[in-house]
């Protein structure tokens, strides 16, 4: 699959997975037991890669579920204020998820109190749309707990048979899939479907218990099915390997002042989904990405608008 078989559909990119509130510690480097008071973002992997291909001018679709509180008021106001399609976001009478996080420069701390968000279910991903969606993307978070887990799994196969190219990032957490076996397994069932896999080395430590090189972790996924690999190494940068071709790594860019690092690999992720889509190399892809993170690392919650900063890459 390219990016010119692609060209012809009209969703840039359906993102499925988990949407909720991150309450962000607005003391820096103070453990969650020391954080006294907290600011409320949108949170969620998926939700964040949506939000920013969204302001990067892109047609977003996002399936999702939140409880019918005042948080999942406050998400699904968010994403139509951004233009995101949100025929497939579900309210239920269960809590909308909060997560718990301190602010650091480094892996964040968080607590997971998790509610609407894995009660994804078939009839919210419309099949007939897979057929118009260049990129389905998915999260590890999201498929660790059912019904998502066969939901996404099924709409993945789907997706594939449909044309589409798949996408996760493997942003597997102990706290929220305490089964690795499990997590192991579904991860081996999605990328025997060829997505672009994004994941970072804390992930991969956490899965295989920092028993693999860099090297191994790319064979290991690439043996799975994983068409590409961008593993994120924080302020090391980021390696990529496209099977078949030579192992691509890129420094991180210097960033003076870190404000803040949850949802930095979301921004990467977005930035190098976005130059694919445009059908930039693998360089200019990864350049795109690092470029997105260091925005976000400069700032709290959401990012400003980049949509020129981005576009200037691109152009150059």
């Amino acid at each position: 699959m390219t990016v010119t078989n692609l060209e012809t559909r009209s969703i840039d990119i359906l993102c499925v997975g988990e949407t909720l509130i991150d309450f962000i510690g607005t003391q820096l480097e103070k453990p969650i037991r020391e954080t006294k008071d907290y600011h409320r973002y949108l949170g969620g992997s998926p939700s964040n890669v949506a939000m920013n291909m969204s302001r990067l001018n892109l047609n977003v679709h996002m399936i999702a579920t939140v409880g019918k509180d005042g948080f999942g008021d406050y998400i699904v106001r968010r994403f139509n204020e951004t233009g995101i399609n949100t025929t497939g976001i579900s309210e239920i009478e269960k809590p909308t998820t909060v997560i718990f996080i301190n602010r650091t420069k480094d892996t964040p701390e968080f607590i997971a109190m998790r509610g609407a968000d894995h009660y994804i279910d078939e009839h919210q991903i419309d099949y007939d749309s897979l057929k118009d969606t260049k990129i389905f993307h998915t999260s590890c978070f999201a498929l660790s707990k059912q019904p998502a887990r066969d939901t996404i799994l099924k709409r993945a196969h789907h997706a594939h048979q449909a044309g589409c190219q798949l996408s996760i990032d493997i942003n597997y957490s102990e706290k929220i899939w305490s089964d690795t076996y499990e997590a192991l397994a579904t991860i081996k069932q999605y990328c025997s479907l060829e997505p672009l896999v994004k994941v970072s080395q804390d992930d991969m430590d956490r899965l295989y218990g920092k028993a693999l090189s860099h090297e191994e972790i790319f064979t290991n996924l690439h043996q799975l099915g994983a068409k590409l690999v961008c593993l994120t190494l924080g302020k090391e940068g980021a390696k990529l390997s496209e099977a078949g071709k030579p192992v691509l790594e890129l420094s991180a860019l210097k960033v003076d002042k870190i404000m803040d690092a949850t949802g930095a690999g979301d921004a990467f992720w977005s930035g190098f989904l976005f130059a694919w889509l445009k059908g930039k190399s693998n360089e200019t892809c990864m350049e795109t990405a690092l470029k997105m993170a260091a925005i976000k690392l400069q700032n709290v919650g959401r990012i400003p608008d980049y949509a020129l900063i981005i576009s200037s890459i691109l152009t150059n």
